[in-house]
């Protein structure tokens, strides 16, 4: 009778303890990837835009490899490194280099609202090139619901008037990373989701930080305030380690389409952190393109 009692309870920790885990998973993945727009935008100001994003992702990838690699975790093989680079190209040189750059020129509320364009870049991919879904009138509506939101954010007109060319740019990465996202499913890769993450980011910041080397960002060496070092320094702890950490355990314990739902969540987070915060403005314009995206986000992560 005593031993069902503890285990009873042994039960019910562990379930308390689950859904604990849980939740301050989906914080990360909500509330600190939807703060990493401005905390970019406030590195850029001062950090040239390869070198931060190469210091971001090279130090948080060489930590998570590491630790992992110290907890007993198998290396990859040689073809799964070929895999792992393409990867960091894909998802992380294609994508992160011209974001960063970007930053620069567009308010961080209207990135994030840009990136968010990942799930119907995918779709796109999926249906039009790779053939891997049909073409369903809904989802057809749902990608064309978010290219109306897109134009209603990019075309002339209005009180603000968006860097047209680092607009693009953002697309373009973020069409890269739907290529990654999608090439992936067929790439032989480390069975540790882990060692697979922290090896990407590894190279990937290692290649931007040698594109930053050869465009010559650092000559002559930039002044870098306290303020730019801590947005950098929390980019790389809470953008990278910890949310990319908890993205990586959520996928193992919790249905995919629940935590893709960051897509839409991270937008709402970002704009309301670059209002109150910096100071940008939230227009009608941006208040329509960013609801006509998220809908259509929101359409086809549910359309399973």
């Amino acid at each position: 009778m005593a031993d069902s009692v503890v285990s009873t309870g042994t039960r019910v920790e562990q379930q308390e303890s689950f859904r604990l885990r849980v939740f301050l998973s989906f914080f990360a993945i909500y509330v600190l990837w939807g703060t990493t727009f401005l905390a970019i935008r406030i590195a850029v100001e001062e950090l040239p835009p390869l070198f931060a994003a190469g210091a971001r992702f090279f130090t948080a990838g060489v930590v998570l490899y590491g630790f992992m690699r110290l907890r007993g975790e198998a290396a990859p093989a040689r073809l799964q490194w070929r895999s792992l680079a393409i990867m960091a190209l894909l998802m992380f040189v294609a994508e992160y280099g011209p974001l960063f750059w970007a930053e620069k020129y567009v308010p961080s509320g209207v990135v994030s609202v840009l990136a968010a364009t990942l799930p119907i870049l995918t779709m796109i991919l999926e249906m039009l090139i790779l053939r891997q879904q049909r073409m369903r009138p809904l989802l057809a509506g749902a990608v064309l619901l978010g290219f109306a939101g897109v134009a209603v954010l990019l075309l002339p007109g209005g009180s603000q008037h968006l860097a047209l060319v680092p607009c693009l740019a953002i697309l373009a990465g973020a069409t890269s990373w739907s290529l990654g996202s999608v090439l992936t499913r067929s790439m032989d890769l480390p069975k540790s989701r882990p060692i697979t993450a922290g090896a990407t980011m590894m190279l990937g910041g290692g290649i931007l930080l040698a594109l930053s080397a050869s465009f010559g960002e650092l000559h002559p060496v930039p002044h870098i305030s306290l303020r730019a070092a801590l947005a950098l320094l929390y980019l790389i702890v809470f953008g990278s380690l910890l949310a990319f950490t908890a993205f990586v355990w959520l996928l193992a314990h919790m249905p995919a389409t629940r935590v893709s739902s960051h897509a839409y969540v991270n937008p709402i987070v970002a704009v309301a952190l670059g209002y109150f915060a910096a100071g940008e403005p939230i227009t009608w314009r941006l208040a329509a393109g960013s609801a006509l995206v998220l809908i259509s986000v929101f359409l086809i992560l549910r359309r399973d």
